[in-house]
C-alpha cells in the first residue's frame, strides 16, 4: 500500500491544540527539565533516564542545532530568548488554534493576552477548582463570612459574566477528591464541606469531596445553559493524584443523570492507562469525547501508539482530538504536535493495513482528529483573528467587536405594572464603578402604571428614597442588534448585597428557595410568545398602526412575508443562548407565535424579558412595531403568553407519573402543586392578566381559559395538561396556564405560580375531575375565572396565602398599581390603544 499521501496529508494539516497551558518567563523557577517530565522534587533525577526524554531531547536538540544535551539546549534558549524560541517551536508544530486553560499557578507565567502572536486563534478554558478558591481568598464584603449562599451567588455571578468570552470549563476532581462525583450532593454536605475548607486557611485549597462535587454539578449547570463543553482531567498525572480515583469508569454516576445528558464532556490525556476505559465511554455515551494530549508525547513512542490505539477500539473517530497539553515551555507545544503527528501516522497506517480503514477513510480520519472534530465541538471559528476576538459567543453574535469597545451598558428592570425599562451607562463607568455599586433608581419606579410614569397613592411608592440598580452579571449580554452596546437584568437592592423588598426577581428567588428546600422541587418553565406586526399608515395625516396581514392561522404566506424578520429573530435569540422551539402565524391578523425553551424558572422569566426585547427591536429595525399587549383589536383574536410548568427534582421531570396506572397520568407532587395553581387562580391573575386589556382576553370560546376548570389537552379550559412527542401514552409531562399574557412582570406571575403551588403541596390538594369538552357549555356547573381586573384584584385582597409568601409591601405597591388602572382605563375606554407603545 502507498501510504505517501496519508503521510503528506498529516503532515500539512494545521492542528487545532484543545488543551494547553500558559508559557512561563525564562527567569521563571519553573525548571525546564519539567518540559520532559510530570516528576518533581528527587524524582526528577531520573527523569533523564526514560525513554520519551531521551526521544524528545534529540528532537528539541535537532530543531535548535544545539547540543544534545540538557544543558544545551538550555544554553540555546537563554541566548534566543523567549519570543524567538517560541516562534521556532509554533511555526515548526503548525498549530492554528490554542484553548488554554490558564489555571496554574506557575510563576512568571505569561498571560493569554501574550500568547495570541503564536496562533490565529487563542483562546481560554476555565478552570472551575481555581475559580472557586479565588473567590474564597477574597475577603467577604463588610467584614462577614462566607456562607454556601454568598459564595453560590458569587460564583455563578463570575462563571456566567465570562461564559461567553471562554470556550469550555475544566475541572481537576480528579486530583483532589476523584472522579466519582455526586451530582445530587446535599446541601448540608456542601456547607460542611465549605466550613471545614474555611477552616484550614488561607491560600484557599478545596479539597473536600462534597463542596468539590456541588461546584462542580453547579457548574454543569451553567455549562448546559451556555453550552459550553466541560473538560475532565482523568488518567495519569504528578503526584498529587491519586490514580485509583482518575479513572473515568467512575464518572458513570454523572453520565447517567439526565439532568446533564447534554452536557458535552471531554476526558483528557487519553485517560491512560484507562483508555480502553476511556473508549468505552465515548462508545456508549453521546455526549463524551477523548483527548489524547499528555500521553502523546510524555510516553515511550511504543506506548503513545499502544494507547491511540486503545482510543480508537471503541470510540468513533468523530470523538477523539489532538491536544499538546503544552504548558511552561514552546518546546512542549512542539514536541506535542511533532510526536501526534508521528503517532497518529503509525496508528492510521496500522488500520489500513489491518483492514480496518481505507487510505481516504484514513486522510478524512487525520483531518478530523487533528482539527475538525476540535473545531466543531470548541465552536472554533478560524476565519476570525484572536488579535480581535478570542471568545466563541461573540463569534455566534456575528460581531468582531472586542469587550473593550462597548460604548454603552443597558441596564434592565421590569417594573409593578409589567414594563420594561432601563438605565444606561458608558462601558468604562459600568466596569470601573456600576458593576460593583450600580446605578441609583428613586423608589418611584417600581410603581409607574400603564398610563403614567408616576405611582398611585395607594402604592406607599414616593419620589422620596432610593435604591440600587444592582447588575445580574450572570446576565449581561451583547446586544445583538446594536453590537457595541450590551444589556444586563438588574436586581433591586437598597445597598449592595441587601434586597429591596420590591424587587420581582427576588420574590421569584424567594418563593423558588421554599420550594426546594421544603419540598427539594424546582419549578421549569416555558413560554409561548404571541404578538401582532403593525405597520404604520398614514389616515388624513395621522399615523395609525395597522397589522401587517389578514391571512389565517399557520399560514405559509404570512411566514414567508416575515421570513427576514424572524430568521433574525431568531439568531438574535440564539447568540442569546435562548432556544425557540417553534413558531408560526397566528390566527389574528399580523399575529406571530414563538414558543421558547424550556428551563428553570428563574432563567425562564429572564430569558422572556429578553425575548421581548428582541422581538421589539427586530421589529423596529424593519419598520415595524411588535406589540404584547392582550388585545390590541377588540374584534379580533388576543395574544397570551401562555406558560408550561413542570417540576423538576434531581434533573427528573416528577410532574409526571412513573407509570400509566397513575391518577390522570401526573405524580402526586404534580397533582397536589396544579391542584393548588387551579384553587389561586383568580388571585394569580393579578399578577399575570395585570391590566384591563387583560381580561377582553380572556372570554369563552376562544381558548383562553375564561373557566376554573382545567382539562386533558383541552385548550378551552384555564389549565390544560399536556402529552408532547415522546412522552408515552396516558402520561403528562407539563401542564399550561392560559391566562399569562404579555404585560405580565415575568418574574411575580412566575412567583404567584409558584407560592400557590407550594400552597398545594402543603396542604396536599386535589384535583377535580378534569372538563372534556367545551367548559362554556358547563357554564351553569362551573366557576367564570375574573371577567375583569376587578375581580381579579377583590380575589387577590383575599387570598391569604399570596400575602403571606410575598413582601407585604410589594402587595401593597402591586394592589395600588392594579386600583389606579381600574379607575384610569373605566374613566378612558379608548385608552388602552396606547398599550402598543408599552408592551
Amino acid at each position: 500500500m502507498d501510504f505517501r499521501e496519508l503521510r503528506e496529508a498529516i503532515e500539512e494539516v494545521k492542528l487545532v491544540d484543545g488543551h494547553a497551558h500558559n508559557i512561563v518567563a525564562l527567569d521563571s523557577t519553573f525548571p525546564f527539565i519539567r518540559c520532559f517530565s510530570e516528576a518533581e522534587g528527587d524524582a526528577l533525577s531520573y527523569a533523564p533516564h526514560s525513554l520519551s526524554f531521551k526521544r524528545n531531547l534529540w528532537h528539541i536538540a535537532k530543531l535548535y542545532g544545539s547540543e544534545l544535551s540538557l544543558h544545551g539546549v538550555e544554553e540555546y534558549r537563554r541566548l534566543s530568548g523567549l519570543q524567538s524560541i517560541s516562534s521556532t517551536c509554533f511555526e515548526a508544530a503548525r498549530i492554528s488554534a490554542i484553548l488554554i486553560d490558564d489555571g496554574i499557578e506557575f510563576v512568571k507565567k505569561h498571560d493569554i493576552e501574550w500568547h495570541k502572536s503564536l496562533a490565529p486563534v487563542v483562546g481560554r478554558i476555565l478552570r472551575i477548582e481555581r475559580l472557586a478558591e479565588k473567590i474564597l481568598d477574597e475577603e467577604f464584603p463588610d467584614g462577614g463570612a462566607w456562607t454556601l449562599d454568598t459564595f453560590t451567588e458569587t460564583y455563578l455571578g463570575k462563571l456566567k459574566s465570562v461564559a461567553n468570552q471562554i470556550f469550555g470549563l475544566k475541572s481537576i476532581a480528579a486530583y483532589r477528591s476523584g472522579l466519582e462525583i455526586n451530582t445530587n450532593a446535599t446541601r448540608k454536605d456542601a456547607e460542611e464541606g465549605l466550613s471545614e475548607i474555611l477552616s484550614a486557611g488561607k491560600p484557599t485549597r478545596i479539597m473536600n469531596k462534597s463542596f468539590i462535587d456541588y461546584v462542580f454539578t453547579r457548574s454543569l449547570e451553567v455549562a448546559l445553559c451556555f453550552d459550553l463543553p466541560v473538560q475532565i482531567h482523568t488518567g495519569f498525572g504528578d503526584k498529587d493524584l491519586d490514580m485509583r480515583l482518575s479513572n473515568p469508569l467512575h464518572l458513570r454516576t454523572l453520565l447517567e443523570d439526565k439532568r446533564f445528558s447534554k452536557c458535552r464532556i471531554v476526558l483528557l490525556h487519553a485517560s491512560y492507562p484507562f483508555s480502553k476505559e476511556a473508549s468505552y465511554l465515548a462508545s456508549v455515551y453521546p455526549q463524551v469525547y477523548l483527548d489524547f494530549g499528555l500521553a502523546v508525547p510524555k510516553l515511550s513512542f511504543h506506548g503513545m501508539i499502544s494507547s491511540v490505539k486503545e482510543l480508537l477500539e471503541l470510540a468513533p473517530i468523530k470523538k477523539v482530538m489532538f491536544s499538546t497539553d503544552g504548558y511552561a515551555f514552546p518546546e512542549t507545544f512542539y514536541l506535542g504536535a511533532k510526536q501526534a503527528r508521528e503517532v497518529v501516522f503509525s496508528v492510521l497506517r496500522d488500520a489500513c493495513i489491518d483492514g480496518d480503514l481505507s487510505i481516504p477513510e484514513a486522510i478524512e480520519a487525520t483531518k478530523d482528529i487533528f482539527a475538525q472534530n476540535a473545531i466543531q465541538f470548541y465552536k472554533i471559528n478560524l476565519s476570525l483573528d484572536s488579535k480581535h476576538t478570542v471568545t466563541p459567543n461573540s463569534m455566534k453574535m456575528n460581531t468582531s467587536a472586542s469587550y473593550n469597545d462597548v460604548s454603552l451598558v443597558r441596564i434592565i428592570w421590569v417594573d409593578g405594572s409589567g414594563q420594561h425599562r432601563c438605565r444606561v451607562v458608558p462601558g468604562k463607568r459600568f466596569n470601573n464603578v456600576t458593576k460593583k455599586h450600580g446605578v441609583g433608581l428613586t423608589f418611584a419606579c417600581m410603581g409607574a402604571t400603564s398610563f403614567a410614569d408616576a405611582p398611585p397613592d395607594e402604592t406607599n411608592l414616593t419620589g422620596v428614597g432610593q435604591i440600587r440598580l444592582i447588575p445580574d452579571l450572570s446576565t449581561k449580554c451583547r446586544i445583538p442588534w446594536k453590537t457595541q452596546e450590551e444589556m444586563v437584568l438588574a436586581d433591586m437592592q437598597l445597598k449592595p448585597g441587601e434586597a429591596w423588598e420590591y424587587c420581582p426577581r427576588e420574590a421569584l428567588r424567594r418563593v423558588s428557595k421554599i420550594l426546594k428546600d421544603e419540598f427539594d422541587l424546582e419549578m421549569n418553565a416555558g413560554f409561548e410568545n404571541e404578538f401582532f406586526l403593525l405597520k404604520s399608515v398614514l389616515r388624513e395625516e395621522k399615523e395609525e398602526w395597522m397589522p401587517i396581514d389578514s391571512t389565517p392561522y399557520s399560514s405559509t404566506s404570512a411566514f414567508d412575508a416575515t421570513s427576514p424578520l424572524l430568521h433574525e429573530v431568531v439568531a438574535a435569540l440564539n447568540s442569546l443562548n435562548i432556544t425557540v422551539e417553534q413558531l408560526h402565524a397566528e390566527a389574528g391578523k399580523g399575529q406571530f407565535e414563538m414558543a421558547m425553551g424550556y428551563t428553570v424558572c428563574t432563567y425562564a422569566a429572564d430569558s422572556l424579558i429578553f425575548t421581548r426585547e428582541v422581538i421589539r427591536a427586530v421589529a423596529r429595525k424593519h419598520g415595524l412595531l411588535a406589540t404584547f399587549m392582550p388585545k390590541y383589536a377588540l374584534d379580533d383574536i388576543g395574544s397570551g403568553s401562555h406558560v408550561h410548568i413542570s417540576l423538576d427534582q434531581n434533573g427528573e421531570n416528577v410532574f409526571k407519573a412513573s407509570d400509566e396506572t397513575s391518577r390522570y397520568g401526573m405524580s402526586t407532587v404534580g397533582e397536589e402543586f396544579m391542584a393548588g395553581v387551579l384553587h389561586h387562580l383568580p388571585a394569580i391573575m393579578a399578577f399575570t392578566a395585570p391590566v384591563p386589556n387583560s381580561y377582553d382576553r380572556i372570554v369563552p370560546n376562544t381558548w383562553s381559559g375564561a373557566y376554573q376548570c382545567w382539562g386533558k389537552e383541552n385548550r378551552e379550559a384555564a389549565l390544560r395538561t399536556a402529552c408532547p412527542p415522546g412522552i408515552p401514552d396516558g402520561l403528562v409531562s407539563n401542564f399550561e396556564i392560559k391566562s399569562f399574557d404579555g404585560c405580565a412582570n415575568p418574574h411575580l406571575g412566575l412567583a404567584a405560580i409558584v407560592a400557590a403551588g407550594i400552597d398545594g403541596l402543603r396542604r396536599h390538594l386535589s384535583l377535580p375531575e378534569p372538563v372534556g369538552t367545551n367548559p362554556h357549555s358547563l357554564a351553569d356547573k362551573l366557576h367564570r375565572l375574573p371577567a375583569s381586573l376587578s375581580e381579579s384584584l377583590e380575589a387577590l385582597q383575599k387570598d391569604s396565602v399570596l400575602t403571606d409568601l410575598f413582601s407585604e409591601k410589594l402587595l401593597v405597591a402591586i394592589k395600588g398599581i392594579r386600583k389606579a388602572e381600574i379607575d384610569y382605563y373605566s374613566k378612558n375606554r379608548d385608552a388602552y390603544k396606547q398599550l402598543i407603545y408599552r408592551y
